[in-house]
């Protein structure tokens, strides 16, 4: 099949292919957020994903993530990576599969711009989100606030500050809720995924 890639987005915005062709963005985490974003971005055109994380996956991840039960116990990086190279071929992807901390995520991110925070884990959410944001130079979309049933009205993205962007509901938590559903987590990666988009785009609010 002679595919070309001006026909998988032919119907998006008109005007938008270049900027997002020429856009690198670094999601990490590859879980209910990040393998939706990853997912999003790749759909939408974005020309470069760095695609970072060390698990592999589970049963338990198939409520809410974009893994099959085929891909259970690979790992999240090459399954996502093979996933995409179905809807977009066209996408450069890099992944690594590796533990981020605060030694080596400076290193990680390097020269992108934007970045998605999509850990699981209330303490990696912080680190990454208080290293991230010395650098003035680097733009996070982070979320938090979406387990259980509330309303999807509820979940909304807030410029915290210049280079910084929260989603959610700014109140529900996995354990007081016990649970998490496939709904209102893909309604959050959907916002961090239309705000990198924004953001490429020239829309900063």
């Amino acid at each position: 099949m002679d595919l070309k890639e001006e026909d998988l987005l032919k119907r998006n915005v008109k005007g938008t292919f270049e900027k997002l062709k020429k856009t690198k963005i670094c999601i990490l985490g590859l879980g209910g957020l990040g393998s939706n974003v990853a997912i999003l971005l790749a759909k939408a055109g974005i020309g470069y994903l760095k695609l970072v994380d060390f698990d592999i996956v589970e049963a338990s991840n198939l409520n809410r993530q974009q893994y099959r039960i085929s891909h259970i116990g690979m790992k999240k990086t090459k399954a996502i990576k093979n996933i995409i190279k179905e809807i977009n071929p066209f996408v450069k992807v890099d992944i690594l599969d590796t533990k981020v901390d605060k030694e080596n995520i400076s290193s990680i991110v390097k020269d992108i711009k934007i970045i998605v925070e999509a850990f699981d884990r209330a303490e990696t959410k912080a680190m990454a989100i208080e290293k991230l944001l010395t650098n003035k130079n680097k733009i996070v979309i982070s979320a938090s606030g979406m387990a259980g049933l509330g309303s999807s009205n509820e979940i909304i993205t807030r410029r915290v500050r210049d280079n910084f962007y929260l989603t959610g509901d700014n109140y529900s938590d996995y354990e007081e809720y016990s649970g998490i559903m496939s709904t209102r987590v893909m309604i959050c990666a959907a916002h961090q995924a239309n705000m990198v988009l924004r953001l490429i785009l020239g829309e900063e609010k």
